[in-house]
């Protein structure tokens, strides 16, 4: 993974294309081998060895991470391109084994989410079932840590209200409102908290 993770972010789960995806590239290499060696001759193995080093590679460097903050989707042999989607964008998760991909263990990943990258299909993924029950067993724990998060900024906020005096006013105003812009409380909590503390 060459995505560097953010403060506190752990990885989960890391998953690739299946092996399965290796099938049409050894199949093309051998055609282009064949078909190169009466035209071209016996050398015609070298670009036939080349494109199927390529689609190895390019099989490797092509994954996908679940962390506990987002899933990251990285690819490219001679450059690197990542995509991500936070837990909180994503709407719904699926996954569809196919005939072969039941026997050999491969299936496609949908994920329908509200961030810029929107819907999403991953072909040939490894553990599909695992990729997508990890998200969505993430996105539980996400979900319950921003509340957490969110009850204990509020209850402190407000406990320390009484105690506020007319020169931190406006201190303790700007406390809530980065509370608000981070999204850890709502827009009505962040004016009931503003109330309570004009009102004091």
């Amino acid at each position: 993974m060459k995505t560097k993770l953010k403060k506190n972010e752990e990885i989960i789960l890391t998953v690739k294309k299946h092996w399965f995806s290796l099938i049409p590239p050894i199949f093309g290499s051998i055609l282009i081998f064949l078909f190169g060696t009466m035209l071209i001759g016996i050398f015609s193995f070298i670009p036939a060895i080349l494109w199927l080093i390529y689609k190895i590679l390019e099989r490797k460097s092509n994954i996908w991470i679940v962390t506990s903050l987002r899933v990251i989707d990285e690819y490219g042999v001679f450059s690197l391109n990542s995509k991500e989607t936070p837990l909180d964008k994503i709407n719904n998760v699926s996954y569809r084994k196919s005939f072969l991909g039941r026997i050999f263990g491969f299936g496609n990943v949908a994920i329908q989410s509200a961030a810029e990258s929107g819907a999403t299909t991953h072909m040939i993924v490894e553990r599909p079932k695992i990729l997508k029950d990890t998200i969505t067993e993430y996105q539980e724990i996400y979900k319950e840590n921003n509340l957490r998060l969110q009850s204990e900024s509020f209850a402190n906020i407000s406990k320390n209200q009484n105690n506020v005096s007319n020169s931190n006013i406006n201190e303790e105003i700007e406390k809530l409102h980065n509370l608000k812009e981070k999204g850890i409380i709502t827009e009505q909590e962040f004016e009931l908290g503003k109330n309570k503390i004009l009102n004091n």
